[in-house]
């Protein structure tokens, strides 16, 4: 049995590129995440899960450099992220938003071909690199079909995958993500999240935030429970999708049983019990 991860308080950090030291973090004047300190393991799949407004993807923000911490400060590989410049971030880091906005008429190949923007210099020229980068990512998440289409004619769904296609084009080996599977269908929800798993196993560490907890319980080998702004419990699948945990995060009365496919944590919720007059007219 893998031992557990270190609790985000403990002086025994596990190895980690990215961390975050006592953050205090919030939006115009209100904080969301009054003091929080969290490691996100080296070569893990970390995801985030929570209640709806528990600073899931405040946190996500706040480890990106998107959000500026109002005290403490986040570390990438050994600096204050704030001190790096944003081209320097992007290169070690790529990212997902929630809300990803693309420009009026761009096609998906040159929305694409963006995320080699931090890997272009005054001096450097588009490449074959560039260019077999931007296929690699297409056929990734299967949106090599869509490479001519205009971005704003496409579904929900292949939206998503054309966004997630353009931060696998940075060609990072840290991932953030922030709610991918928003959009999809199950079919594409499991194909982005098997890809996500080839990717982690490949040696990229991945932080996703996930709604889900069956994804999350079944990908991710490290998980950040959080609720009201804190973390609640972090560690692997096992030891945090419990149901004593559950319900405390969610207020969901629950059972956890074995997984059939994985053998890992699988969350039924128990519901509220139909009145017996209206059970019988179902």
């Amino acid at each position: 049995m893998p031992e557990p991860s270190a609790r985000p308080d403990s002086p025994d950090r596990p190895a980690s590129r990215l961390h975050a030291e006592s953050i205090a973090l919030g939006y115009d004047g209100r904080t969301i995440v009054p003091e929080l300190s969290v490691t996100i393991p080296d070569a893990s799949f970390t995801v985030i899960i929570g209640p709806n407004a528990c600073g899931k993807s405040t946190l996500l923000r706040g480890l990106s450099r998107l959000l500026t911490p109002e005290k403490g400060q986040v570390v990438l590989d050994g600096r204050s992220i704030t001190s790096l410049p944003a081209k320097e971030v992007a290169r070690r880091l790529g990212l997902l938003p929630q809300s990803a906005l693309a420009p009026d008429g761009i096609t998906v190949a040159d929305l694409v071909a963006r995320g080699r923007f931090p890997h272009q210099g005054l001096l450097r020229q588009w490449s074959e690199a560039d260019e077999a980068a931007v296929q690699e990512a297409l056929e990734a998440t299967g949106t090599e079909e869509l490479a001519a289409r205009r971005v704003d004619e496409l579904s929900g769904g292949q939206r998503q995958r054309v966004w997630v296609a353009m931060v696998l084009a940075q060609q990072t080996d840290l991932l953030l993500l922030d709610e991918p599977t928003t959009f999809l269908d199950i079919a594409h929800q499991i194909e982005l999240m098997e890809l996500l798993a080839r990717l982690h196993r490949e040696g990229r560490t991945i932080v996703a935030v996930l709604h889900d907890l069956h994804h999350a319980a079944r990908y991710a080998d490290h998980i950040i429970a959080m609720r009201e702004g804190r973390v609640v419990a972090s560690g692997t699948p096992a030891e945090v999708v419990t149901s004593t945990l559950v319900e405390e995060i969610y207020d969901l009365p629950n059972v956890v049983i074995e997984d059939p496919i994985t053998g890992g944590p699988l969350v039924v919720p128990r519901g509220t019990p139909l009145p017996a007059r209206e059970a019988g007219t179902r």
